[in-house]
């Protein structure tokens, strides 16, 4: 295991600097693998953006069966995500696993141009989440592996940049074609499927193969033993589990949010899925600003203090305030948590655990977060039933404060000490 502390620089770091100090700050894998999110966030979101309107309002779904469908949305893809960092490592080849998850999204979206009913829709949504799961921790493992240490913030930033543009264009692009073809969700679904074929196809031509154990090897260290799961019980990884865990409990699903929103009155049902757009520019936005802060003052103090801008965006969907000021501060804070905590969490998670183990430490963080907001939208949804939405985001609201206020008394260390990359 190679450790270093960053208040008191070793020889290995000064190597470790060396080896890196060509390498620019945001380099050609971070630019690729940011488009090809972008251009399969296009075909998800587009898809993804009506769902919750669509199953409480047309399908007639309760609150506690919504927050249970929510739930699975959500956590499907924890089920696989430690597997695909497994493969990931094991193989040493994170470009070709990651693009097994994108090429099995793109699978679901053909079949989704013939799903129909509840059951043919779900299936399809969870091959869907099933090839994001196994995505995501290999292609943030190669941000990773690519990017020098004191860049992460920046890098994670700029690659959830360029994803967020997709996420925003997604909606904008299913309200235009709906508003130019009345009930042309066929050409919709298309659409989509282009999109994510298109993203496939640059990772499969254009991506580079990059390999953490090569990378190692090329820069003439020690070379780093095969993965083995006790890797992953790291002593620095298991605070970081432990506050994502907590705080991932108290995180409510968006949808609920925008259900909250129309709630609270004079919002037309019909801008519903411009609600993820408003979002999505707020973290586009932010993305880069806060990496680059995160890199600066600490990416675990960033990671927990931004839970206190969902605590926001909770308020803000309930209090008696107009609609057009809770509309804008609900989806700016919003926004701003998204730029705090997902991209920030893979950029430390990457650091904590022996480079042979970088995917499975990165996969096993956004599992505990993933399978934690499953839960919390099965619960919240119940909570709703039991309190109404106003009762139950306070509730959640005033839960995590006290939460924030714990984690941050515990987060020192763990932007004290990382793996040498």
């Amino acid at each position: 295991m190679y450790i270093t502390v960053r208040d008191r620089p070793t020889s290995d770091d000064k190597a470790a600097s060396s080896r890196t100090a060509t390498r620019p700050p945001v380099g050609r894998v971070v630019i690729v693998l940011g488009i090809v999110s972008l251009l399969t966030d296009v075909s998800s979101e587009s898809v993804s953006a009506i769902l919750p309107l669509y199953l409480t309002m047309v399908v007639g779904l309760s609150p506690v069966a919504y927050g249970l469908v929510d739930g699975l949305y959500q956590g499907v893809s924890a089920l696989v995500r430690l597997g695909g960092g497994w493969l990931s490592d094991a193989s040493d080849r994170p470009k070709w696993v990651a693009f097994l998850g994108y090429g099995l999204s793109a699978v679901a979206r053909i079949f989704l141009l013939f799903a129909s009913g509840a059951a043919g829709i779900a299936a399809v949504v969870t091959a869907d989440r099933i090839g994001k799961g196994i995505r995501t921790a290999p292609r943030d493992a190669m941000i990773s592996t690519s990017t020098p240490s004191e860049h992460l913030g920046r890098a994670f930033g700029v690659h959830r940049m360029l994803d967020t543009i997709g996420a925003a264009l997604g909606p904008l692009i299913a309200f235009g074609l709906l508003m130019l073809v009345p009930d042309g969700y066929p050409v919709v679904l298309v659409v989509s499927l282009a999109f994510a074929l298109a993203g496939v196809a640059l990772l499969g031509l254009l991506g580079p193969d990059v390999r953490a154990r090569r990378e190692k090897e090329k820069a003439a260290g020690p070379t780093p033993p095969p993965f083995q799961w006790r890797d992953l019980a790291d002593r620095r990884l298991r605070p970081l589990l432990v506050i994502s865990g907590v705080l991932g409990l108290l995180t409510v699903g968006d949808g609920f949010i925008y259900l909250a929103l129309l709630d609270h009155g004079g919002v037309n049902v019909s801008w519903f899925p411009l609600f993820y757009v408003g979002t999505n520019l707020a973290y586009l936005l932010l993305a880069v600003p806060i990496g680059r802060m995160a890199d600066r003052i600490g990416r675990a103090r960033i990671l927990v203090v931004g839970h206190l801008a969902l605590v926001g965006a909770y308020l803000c969907a309930v209090l008696p305030t107009s609609t057009a000021a809770a509309t804008i501060g609900t989806l700016a804070l919003l926004g701003t948590f998204y730029a705090a905590t997902d991209g920030v969490i893979a950029a430390i998670a990457g650091r904590l655990v022996p480079v042979q183990a970088r995917t499975s430490g990165i996969a096993a963080a956004q599992t505990v977060v993933a399978v934690a907001r499953m839960l919390a939208s099965a619960g919240f949804g119940l909570l709703w039933f039991l309190l109404g939405p106003a009762a139950a985001m306070g509730t959640v609201a005033a839960l995590l404060v006290v939460a924030v206020l714990a984690a941050a008394t515990r987060i020192s260390r763990l932007d004290g000490a990382e793996v040498t990359p």
